[in-house]
């Protein structure tokens, strides 16, 4: 049994951005498996899958009946743009974070109703969105002002880069 030469590019691909995501990770305590949030309510910290890819992000969090209360989904696009969610077959109640390039919070959609097909516009251009469980931003505080911060966001416009010092 042989390895396909695209397999072994593919696993490269993977470790490289691995390693890259590790080094941001540790140069200032960030990790690609959580999302960082501060403003005047103080910080939070989410335990995060990430939608990278178009499929990811078709699939979003669909079908899942729970979600641990610190979790969430962050889905990253190449470039600001406008985006719209829906709840097509979302069983749980979501909040929507809105973020721009510099990981500034823009808009908070507070508790989106499972099984909901209207668009919920970002508003302002986004760069990345975090989904969490319906109604924990409004009980964290989170609004727009606050800022997000994870190693895969664009760290040189970050208004909270992973190697900011002020942890």
């Amino acid at each position: 049994m042989g390895i396909r030469p695209g397999a072994l590019r593919g696993a490269a691909l993977a470790g490289l951005l691995l390693g890259l995501l590790s080094q941001a990770a540790a140069a200032g305590g960030c990790r690609a498996d959580r999302v960082d949030l501060r403003g005047d309510f103080g910080t939070a910290s989410f335990a995060t899958e990430l939608a990278l890819s178009p499929e990811d992000q078709a699939r979003g969090l669909m079908f899942r009946e729970s979600m641990p209360s610190m979790a969430g989904m962050l889905f990253v696009y190449d470039r600001e743009q406008p985006v719209a969610f829906w709840m097509r077959n979302t069983l749980i109640p979501l909040d929507m974070i809105f973020v721009d390039e510099s990981g500034t919070v823009t808009k908070v959609h507070a508790e989106a109703v499972p099984g909901d097909e209207t668009p919920i516009p970002s508003g302002d251009p986004a760069r990345a969105v975090l989904e969490i469980n319906g109604g924990m931003a409004e009980r964290l505080g989170i609004e727009a002002g606050d800022e997000l911060r994870s190693p895969v966001m664009p760290q040189d416009a970050a208004a909270w880069p992973c190697a900011d010092a002020s942890q």
